[in-house]
């Protein structure tokens, strides 16, 4: 009996609480099929060779069953396993077990899997040399995301006049629903255009090569990683300037009724990036609004790492991630989570990660009499803005904002362990950007207004890109980076639950560095 309660502790300690629950929902179900879970392996580091032989170990293991011999793959060392071991080990698979072996290659100690109940139980006690080979298996979780002169609010405008802070020689990786290549905004500076060796790259789904993988992270069928990348980067101007184009904006304007509608208008200034000259890498991890694993988001992650040399070569300077999933403290400690635990080492190789803060903060609340009120809500930051080290960025309205304050929808901290956070606020309302989603015959460029957090992390996103453009010393330090704009941002006299250190002013970073 003691004996039981020891490995079921064991158990419960290599299987992630939100995987548990997963795996546990139909148990009261007599004769509940054995369901399948997209799951993340995280491998033990205490085990014989290291992560990377524990990744193996399992690999080999895998190649040895019906669905593993189509994959190519090649192990990164020694073996360090019998191939006695990686046969018993094999014998734990079940036939609907499916690796994404080449998105995994992209991490140092993760496996991407779908996993039925058997597997995920078995491999969880599976040892060798009395090391298990698993660290923790988690839930691959869902992301989604976080949905005018807004530069002349946080100061861009001042600043590019001032000091010619316009992105140029920056190149920021956006992980989103991809971006389109087809829009305007991207070809007067050939934003999308990358050279050093870099590429753009699709993680949704496996591509035979890098060329097809790049044209896939080029196609955006939602609209939202376009909307993102151009309010960091790009530029279009109007008709009556040479050169121009009919500039079409698509916004929300309400009736007669009360009641919204969609209206195109024509606009008369030209719209651009808050970095302009600043690259876009696009790395696609969301195929649409509602499908995108966090395993793809790892990946992408590792794709920079190893782009940057694990921080030797910095290439691409800064990483915006407008998305994310709800986060709860019963799975794990805030900011402790695998993405929080990525985004911080991505951050000590030398890249600065932006991140939206959420838009759960406001809702409701059951009273005691039973009644339900609107409420705001505190500690609702989502992850990955929980990362200690990333950039958490909260909204606040485009062109009022110590009059209107933080946007009402903003998630709100602290964070669950009494991390103060966001970290700034930045416009996030009724912001202007690409719209990909109207695709016509004629010469009209398309923009449209959207609004959410997912707007604000580029301002900032956008922000640093030209901030670096001119103040080169500070590229590779985004510790430093970080610790100078909350320095330099503006108080709104706000609770700094909501506000952080305020909104990001890039002309008073410039002048006090």
């Amino acid at each position: 009996m003691e004996e039981n309660a020891v490995q079921q502790n064991l158990l419960r300690s290599r299987i992630s609480n939100d995987l548990a629950g997963k795996l546990t929902e139909g148990d009261e179900k007599p004769g509940a099929p054995n369901d399948s879970f997209k799951v993340i392996i995280e491998c033990n580091q205490n085990f014989p060779g290291g992560l990377r032989s524990a990744r193996d170990a399992l690999v080999r293991a895998y190649l040895q069953t019906p669905n593993g011999k189509a994959v190519s793959y090649h192990p990164s060392g020694p073996d360090f396993v019998d191939a006695k071991a990686i046969s018993q080990l094999a014998s734990l698979f079940d036939a609907r077990d499916i690796f994404s072996v080449e998105k995994s290659l992209w991490t140092d100690s993760y496996i991407f899997a779908v996993l039925t109940k058997s597997t995920v139980d078995a491999l969880s006690t599976w040892s060798f040399a009395k090391t298990p080979i698993i660290y923790k298996i988690w839930l691959d979780h869902q992301l989604h995301r976080c949905v005018y002169e807004s530069g002349r609010t946080i100061k861009c405008d001042a600043a590019r006049a001032s000091f010619a802070a316009a992105g140029k020689g920056i190149v920021w990786a956006v992980a989103d629903t991809g971006v389109d290549r087809t829009h305007a905004h991207f070809e007067m500076y050939e934003t999308l255009q990358l050279d050093s060796g870099l590429s753009h790259y699709d993680f949704t789904m496996d591509h035979p090569n890098q060329k097809e993988s790049a044209d896939a992270a080029l196609i955006d069928s939602d609209g939202h990683g376009t909307h993102v990348a151009g309010i960091i980067a790009g530029r279009t101007v109007p008709s009556k300037k040479r050169g121009g184009v009919k500039i079409v904006v698509r916004t929300s304007e309400r009736t007669e009724d009360n009641t919204s509608t969609l209206v195109d208008r024509p606009f008369p200034d030209e719209i651009s990036g808050l970095a302009p000259y600043c690259k876009i890498l696009s790395l696609k991890v969301l195929e649409n609004a509602k499908e995108g694993d966090l395993s793809s988001l790892l990946a992408a992650i590792g794709f920079v790492q190893r782009m940057n040399d694990n921080g030797r070569a910095i290439k691409i300077h800064g990483l915006n991630l407008s998305l994310g999933y709800a986060f709860n403290p019963v799975w794990f400690a805030a900011g402790q989570s695998p993405l929080c635990l990525e985004v911080d080492r991505l951050v000590r190789s030398g890249v600065c990660v932006v991140t939206a803060a959420g838009n759960a903060g406001y809702g409701t609340v059951a009273q005691y009499g039973g009644s339900v009120e609107r409420a705001s809500h505190a500690g609702t930051i989502m992850d990955p803005g929980n990362a200690a080290l990333a950039i958490t960025v909260g909204s606040t309205h485009r062109d009022r904002p110590h009059s209107y304050g933080v946007s009402y929808f903003s998630s709100k901290g602290p964070t669950a362990d009494g991390r103060m956070k966001p970290d700034l606020v930045a416009p996030g309302e009724r912001i202007i950007s690409c719209d990909a989603r109207v695709k016509d015959e004629t010469n009209e460029v398309r923009f449209r207004e959207d609004s959410g957090t997912s707007m604000a992390a580029p301002h900032v996103s956008g922000a640093i890109a030209a901030f670096l453009s001119v103040r080169s010393e500070f590229r590779g330090q985004p510790e430093r980076v970080k610790e100078i704009f909350l320095t330099g941002a503006t108080d709104l006299k706000r609770r700094p639950e909501y506000q952080g250190a305020g909104l990001i002013d890039l002309m008073r970073t410039l002048q006090v560095v």
